[in-house]
């Protein structure tokens, strides 16, 4: 009798891995549809062709020749969070699957430019698309993907999902302002570079265009296409920006503590590029002046060394600072939890919680 709960438990998560699976898997489906369509639909020129293999080598889709691979594409947070609200406001989750890619495709248009103004060689374990091909193909890979989300979009209206042509505006403008959000967040990334006056509020302010505008959008869309009355937009929103601005809190955790297991880069990596991320941000806040005068030092140096950061792992150790972080953390869970309370099928959403959970 002791083990059956186990075992049902087991069970039960073996289940639950399997839809996500599936869903994810669906998803995809549809991203690769819409890449297909806009490519079809344009010019046909074969001179394109490198720049549509780009685009689908950046996904994860194709090898660095263009041949179809199957590299990592990411975890689709984002997607499969549109999903799940969706569902829990009672949608067939297959019926917005188009606005679940077009939340990928829009997510990736961020990635190709940010790795462009963060000179960043390697995202998921390959080379980025600027460092290969260069900065003007990079740019136009960005802006393909850009226009593609928009047009996997405006397919809500198209059967089978026929979502009413009124609320498909109405996302899609939800849709343009979220994605102004993020380009406001990461102008406010670049313009903190260097600069030690704009304190935790502002590094906030920052993450919650940069990270935190689209998580809140994918849950606000899904309760949005489904006809969720607007109580329950209003909360499955606050549910996504407490999302996402601990999914930013757990990220900045793991530049700083995490292991290469957990990351794929070396311990302290994020220190290594002089990231101003929130540990960093929270020991200049709490250090001593001696303490943060030898941050600034270490920042303003050409390049940091393994002693240098060991030298910024100690003093955030002195600070307090992974403390401080993992507090804020927890807080915007609670705060995701509390309005997880307002759903009619709240366990839909607690995986997003355990993902997230303190690292």
């Amino acid at each position: 009798m002791g083990g059956q709960p186990g075992l049902a438990e087991q069970r039960h998560d073996q289940r639950a891995t399997a839809t996500l699976a599936a869903r994810r898997a669906a998803i995809e489906a549809v991203m690769r549809q819409e890449i297909e369509r806009v490519q079809q639909q344009g010019a046909g020129d074969a001179g394109l062709d490198d720049c549509y293999g780009m685009l689908r080598y950046h996904l994860g889709w194709a090898d660095a020749s263009f041949a179809p691979a199957q590299a990592d594409g990411g975890k689709l947070f984002r997607p499969l969070l549109l999903v799940r609200c969706a569902e829990a406001c009672g949608a067939n989750p297959n019926l917005v699957l188009s606005a679940a890619a077009a939340v990928e495709l829009l997510h990736n248009f961020t990635l190709v430019h940010d790795d462009i103004q963060d000179e960043s060689s390697h995202r998921r374990h390959r080379e980025t698309i600027w460092h290969r091909w260069g900065t003007a193909a990079a740019l136009n890979v960005g802006d393909a993907l850009y226009a593609a989300a928009h047009a996997a979009l405006y397919r809500l209206a198209a059967p089978p999902a026929n979502v009413p042509p009124g609320r498909v505006l109405a996302v899609a403008r939800e849709f343009d302002r979220t994605a102004l959000r993020i380009i406001e967040g990461q102008h406010l990334d670049l313009s903190h570079e260097g600069r030690w006056d704009c304190g935790i509020a502002g590094y906030l302010t920052m993450i919650e265009g940069k990270t935190a505008a689209l998580i809140r959008f994918a849950a606000r869309a899904g309760a949005l296409i489904a006809g969720a009355d607007d109580a329950m937009v209003v909360h499955c929103g606050r549910f996504g920006l407490a999302l996402g601005l601990a999914f930013q809190v757990r990220d900045d955790i793991l530049g700083v503590w995490g292991t290469p297991e957990q990351t794929g880069k070396p311990v302290g990596d994020d220190i290594r590029r002089r990231k101003q991320s929130l540990p960093i941000v929270v020991l200049d806040k709490r250090a001593d002046p001696a303490s943060r005068a030898e941050l600034h030092a270490l920042y303003a140096a050409p390049t940091l060394d393994d002693a240098g950061v060991a030298r910024v792992l100690a003093l955030l150790d002195a600070a307090g600072s992974a403390a401080r972080c993992q507090d804020e953390l927890a807080r915007y869970l609670a705060e995701a939890r509390a309005e997880l309370a307002a759903l009619a099928c709240p366990e839909l959403l607690h995986e997003f919680l355990d993902a997230l959970a303190p690292c």
